[in-house]
């Protein structure tokens, strides 16, 4: 007996229900399969950069990017864990340690800008100039607030560097704070107490709550500021998207990568510049 209009249609309708679900699972496993996890700190995301890089690249690869930003510390130590595929950080003697553990492949330097001792426009502790050294001095003997990181990363750790250069190994006056937090929460801290901080150039650049706040010290070769880029090695972590993870190191060290990083400006001010050995 042949089903009628009525019944045919009914059929018809719970076939393609029943395959909902099965095309839905296609397409998140899809999706899945061209994402990748990046560790990375927080000044490259709070500058606003990878906002340049990361559609650039899913243009070219179609790949797309989950960003974790974190402190330096704590993005390698992601890393370690096997919760990211790929790092993109700033503290070279970090970065060559987790290579030398085996818990990254390899090491590419891929650009750098320069930390600024950022302070109240009057510098009440006089530190202005090009000095790093001798500014941390003058604020530790004046005890004028000082707002640390505090969290691990690269920042913090040219911070204590500048200190222990400057004869303070374990910063303890009365003004020095540690808030454990990323760039953008330290300067904030220090924009509304009219203290001083160390930045990275890129996320002052980007900031916009700088009450009085102005860059005092710059232009000292010690405050040079080296990024990297690693992918996780799989040898550790097999679920490591090794792959997909290894075209993004090849696209930012290509002269198109390097070219994206140049282009970024705020400001009609570059505050990134690429140096990955050329190919």
């Amino acid at each position: 007996m042949k089903p009628s209009p009525a019944l045919s249609r009914m059929f018809k309708y719970f076939r393609v229900a029943a395959l909902v679900p099965i095309a839905l699972t296609a397409t998140v496993s899809i999706a899945q399969q061209n994402t990748i996890v990046m560790a990375s700190t927080t000044s490259t995301e709070q500058s606003g950069l990878f906002g340049t890089l990361l559609p650039a690249f899913k243009q070219v690869s179609g790949i797309d990017i989950k960003v974790v930003a974190l402190g330096t510390g704590q993005a390698i130590d992601m890393g370690r864990r096997g919760d990211a595929d790929l790092l993109f950080v700033h503290d070279q003697v970090a970065e060559e340690k987790v290579v030398a553990e085996g818990f990254a492949i390899k090491r590419y330097p891929v650009m750098y800008n320069d930390f600024v001792l950022i302070g109240p426009a009057a510098d009440p502790a006089k530190t202005r100039g090009k000095d790093i050294v001798e500014a941390l001095r003058k604020i530790s003997a004046t005890n004028a607030p000082f707002v640390s990181r505090g969290d691990k990363s690269g920042t913090h750790a040219a911070e204590l560097r500048y200190w222990k250069n400057a004869g303070v190994d374990n910063p303890q006056f009365a003004g020095y704070k540690a808030c454990g937090c990323g760039m953008g929460p330290a300067l904030n801290i220090a924009a509304s107490s009219g203290a001083y901080v160390m930045a990275d150039r890129g996320t002052w650049l980007a900031f916009k709550n700088r009450a009085d706040l102005a860059v005092l010290v710059e232009g000292d070769t010690r405050l040079f500021n080296q990024y990297g880029v690693m992918v996780v090695n799989p040898a550790k972590h097999p679920k490591v998207k090794v792959a997909e993870a290894q075209k993004f190191v090849d696209w930012v060290i290509s002269p198109a990568g390097q070219a994206a990083i140049a282009s970024y400006k705020i400001g009609g001010e570059q505050l990134f510049f690429p140096n990955a050995p050329r190919q």
